[in-house]
């Protein structure tokens, strides 16, 4: 179970989680074909502006530019546990998720819990206005600091466990001093993987020939690549300390593979993010200094973007 915090209209976010758009070309995880067995635990009846603004509202809360307006919250378990199990299981086990969230911070708060079928692994959104019994907009209250999210992860696994005896609890933060490193992080290293690849592909094909037509267009998709680097990187830096950690406990993990448990297998996964970092970063290296070159002259000449 985790939490985000959103303080704006969550157009794009609410797009992503009802699944409005015709293409996902930002995550390849997505299947369409398999959207239609996708299914709602708790329908939205309006947009989700509407439904935090309404909520807000009738609740008389006092608001500020950057109020925690609503939290998008991830409910999920490894791909062994859902391994085998009909809809009906699936649906069970979405559905107690639910009543305990329902329970913990009022069932009226929640404006839609949506289940997610057409990704690797089944997963629900569940989206509620962090609004206090007394009628407040807190955020902070109802979620807490570090030491109260871990009494959440424990409560929740306490109430999942009732009904789920199969499954285990993952390792606490408070044990391991890590933050959770989002699962945006690994799409953008393996989108930005799939992209070098390309690239690398085309600069491969550059001869005397071709050399003109060739390098326009190797320059134009390196225009694309290098902002989107760039921002990898920024990411990258807020997790400096958990990424270095997997680093060092990479080569032990190959040893368990045989009896591989969900939280192994979770940290091979960070594990081939960091072979798409080192990879992405030799391309970068590797790539020739006249579009690297030419790239920052570029963006120098671009005109500074207006703040809002």
């Amino acid at each position: 179970m985790r939490f985000a915090k959103q303080k704006g209209g969550a157009g794009a976010l609410e797009a992503h989680h009802e699944r409005t758009k015709e293409k996902y070309a930002s995550n390849p995880d997505i299947d369409t074909t398999r959207s239609k067995y996708n299914f709602h635990i708790v329908q939205p009846t309006k947009s989700y502006l509407q439904e935090t603004n309404g909520r807000i509202e009738a609740a008389g809360c006092k608001t500020r530019k950057d109020s925690v307006r609503f939290i998008d919250t991830l409910i999920t378990a490894s791909p062994e546990f859902f391994k085998g199990k009909k809809r009906e299981e699936v649906k069970a086990f979405f559905q107690t998720a639910v009543d305990f969230l329902s329970r913990k911070i009022g069932k009226n708060n929640i404006f839609a819990a949506t289940v997610h079928m057409d990704e690797k692994t089944p997963h629900m959104h569940l989206c509620f206005t962090p609004i206090t019994k007394d009628g407040r907009l807190s955020a902070k209250e109802i979620i807490g600091n570090r030491v109260q999210l871990t009494k959440w992860q424990d409560d929740f696994f306490a109430h999942m466990v009732k009904s789920f005896p199969d499954i285990e609890r993952g390792e606490s933060a408070s044990v391991t001093g890590r933050r959770h490193i989002p699962t945006r992080v690994f799409k953008q290293a393996a989108n930005l993987s799939k992209q070098a690849a390309r690239i690398q592909a085309e600069l491969d094909t550059i001869n005397p020939i071709n050399a003109g037509k060739k390098k326009v267009e190797v320059a134009a998709l390196l225009d694309k690549f290098f902002p989107r680097m760039e921002k990898l990187e920024t990411q990258l830096r807020k997790y400096k300390k958990e990424i270095s950690s997997l680093e060092k406990e990479n080569t032990s993990l190959e040893k368990k593979l045989d009896a591989a448990k969900p939280s192994v297998t979770a940290q091979l996964e960070a594990g081939k993010l960091q072979q798409e970092i080192q990879f992405l970063r030799q391309f970068y290296n590797s790539t020739p200094d006249e579009y690297k070159t030419a790239y920052r002259a570029a963006q120098q000449k671009r005109p500074p973007k207006q703040q809002r």
